[in-house]
């Protein structure tokens, strides 16, 4: 491996890392990142480090911060309802473009085995497992689908913020009701389904956090 590709291979690691954090609850909102520890937690160097939290302020998930270092952003509730604005309409054409390969003969297994991780870690009430399985299985539609452009943008929503910063009780219930509904309609190949079951799901999860927020006595 050529030194370029082992500092590539070294970012990844720290900007996976962060987004794994914020899946997982490890990481939150507004939660300063100090280019040393990371340094040290990933063993590989500031320079590293610094490449990945560049990414990810490109990406909207880090803001850097002029002598204070780096950040998880934290969204205001205007802009959380934008980033749900988006990725309605982004979720929405995901899922009809999975439909649509479906339908010119893509193979469903990616996509059932990814509902299937899904299923196993809601029995469990594995929130961290069901978090990995909630990539692998945008991932699997992402592959399904063949969109360059999809799997280039999609990435880009800022979800994992919203999802580290607003967890209402009954969120994960949603997810897994929804996410069944969307890879039903997927496998059918109904693109017209799969289209509006993805944007159903997002209109379901912005209604679960308002609600939480509106009942919050905070």
């Amino acid at each position: 491996m050529s030194s370029d590709e082992t500092a590539l291979s070294a970012s990844s690691a720290v900007l996976h890392g962060i987004l794994n954090g914020l899946a997982e609850q490890k990481i939150v909102p507004g939660q300063r990142l100090v280019e040393v520890d990371l340094a040290e937690q990933y063993q590989v160097s500031r320079n590293s480090v610094r490449e990945a939290l560049q990414q990810l302020a490109a990406q909207g998930v880090v803001e850097l911060l002029r002598n204070k270092g780096a950040a998880v952003r934290s969204l205001s509730l205007q802009e959380t309802r934008e980033v749900l604005d988006v990725a309605e309409r982004m979720t929405g054409l995901l899922a009809k473009s999975a439909a649509l390969g479906i339908a010119a003969g893509q193979s469903s297994a990616p996509i059932s085995e990814a509902l299937g991780e899904l299923e196993r870690a809601n029995a469990a009430q594995d929130v961290d497992a069901f978090a990995r399985a909630r990539r692998g299985f945008y991932r699997a539609l992402l592959q399904t689908s063949g969109s360059r452009e999809l799997k280039r943008l999609f990435p880009s929503i800022q979800m994992p913020i919203v999802y580290a910063q607003h967890r209402p009780a009954t969120l994960q219930k949603v997810r897994m009701r929804d996410y069944q509904l969307m890879c039903d309609a997927v496998l059918r190949g109904d693109a017209s389904a799969a289209d509006e079951a993805g944007m159903a799901h997002v209109r379901n999860v912005r209604e679960a956090i308002f609600r939480g927020l509106s009942s919050d006595p905070g």
